[in-house]
């Protein structure tokens, strides 16, 4: 397979990645959330205050996509061309599916799984869905917009939690909403105490989002570190190579027992290519020695770089 179309599947499999993270945003608001008048944070939470207010005459995609056109021109300049390119696509498909699936999704299907199981039980379902597909969107390099973009902007330059960024900023959001009209599912403005708990829902909400999010950007990164022992380390050293194109280290080594000298291959992968890497290991020596361990940090090309401070 040629490099060209090698890029073109892996940029293939990013975007569809991206598409499946989205979709699972849109449900999380979709099904759970809007149908109970629930608040979040970021652009989306936002868009929703809108869309109460309005009793639903300004949809929600509407006002995320106008916001985010404003925080997208940030991003092109501190992220890079590629970052846009996939945000714009993250976001587009965010605008539609929060107009589209409003309508798309029966009214009885939510009301049996979200409205009539509560807003605790709505809160925590929508989180997760929400904060798994935030995650899943920026493990690819993209972002769903809005205060993700902050998150990763000061992320680049600080080892700051993405997570918790988006939960500060996504405060102040979500405490507007007790100062903002909001009409109900049948038109008639929601009491304030009645937009005191839902504030209150709305920072379980949050929470669980930038939980799930970092657990699912840290899963992502996660990385693991191999030592291979065998006689044919030259062609298991040359297919990690050119195959899967990963680093491999060669140390020489001494076995104590038979007092033979040894070559031990170091191999640092994401967690995600172990699967692969142990397959093609066991195509060319099923009887190769491995020691696989996880690894806390890994920093350098290839991998996570070391944020120091502000850039010059």
């Amino acid at each position: 397979m040629t490099i060209a179309k090698k890029s073109f599947f892996r940029g293939l499999k990013e975007y569809l990645i991206i598409t499946f993270g989205m979709i699972c945003y849109v449900l999380g608001w979709s099904v759970f959330l809007v149908p109970n008048q629930l608040v979040g944070g970021g652009i989306t939470g936002l868009a929703s205050i809108v869309q109460y207010a309005t009793s639903g005459a300004i949809r929600m995609g509407y006002t995320y996509f106008v916001v985010n056109i404003f925080l997208l021109i940030i991003a092109l300049f501190t992220l890079g061309r590629n970052f846009g390119i996939k945000t714009v696509y993250a976001i587009i498909i965010a605008s539609i599916g929060l107009n589209v699936f409003q309508d798309i999704i029966p009214a009885d299907f939510c009301q049996q799984i979200a409205v009539d199981n509560g807003k605790l039980m709505s809160s925590i379902m929508g989180g997760l869905l929400v904060g798994f597909g935030i995650g899943v969107t920026m493990s690819q390099g993209g972002s769903t917009g809005g205060t993700d973009i902050i998150a990763l902007v000061v992320n680049k330059y600080r080892n700051v939690s993405p997570g918790r960024m988006v939960l500060a900023i996504d405060a102040i959001i979500i405490c507007s909403s007790l100062f903002v009209p909001t009409h109900d599912n049948n038109g008639e403005l929601v009491t304030f105490i009645n937009k005191f708990t839902t504030v209150v829902y709305g920072f379980i909400l949050v929470s669980i989002v930038g939980t799930v999010l970092d657990m699912t950007i840290a899963g992502s990164k996660q990385s693991v570190q191999l030592f291979i022992l065998s006689k044919k380390y030259e062609e298991i050293a040359d297919a990690i190579t050119n195959e899967l194109h990963r680093g491999v280290t060669v140390l020489d080594g001494k076995g104590w027992y038979t007092k033979t000298n040894t070559e031990v291959l170091m191999v640092i992968t994401r967690k995600y290519d172990l699967n692969v890497l142990l397959r093609y290991i066991k195509q060319i020596d099923p009887e190769a020695f491995l020691s696989v361990s996880s690894v806390t940090g890994v920093y350098g090309k290839g991998f996570e770089s070391i944020k120091s401070g502000r850039k010059n």
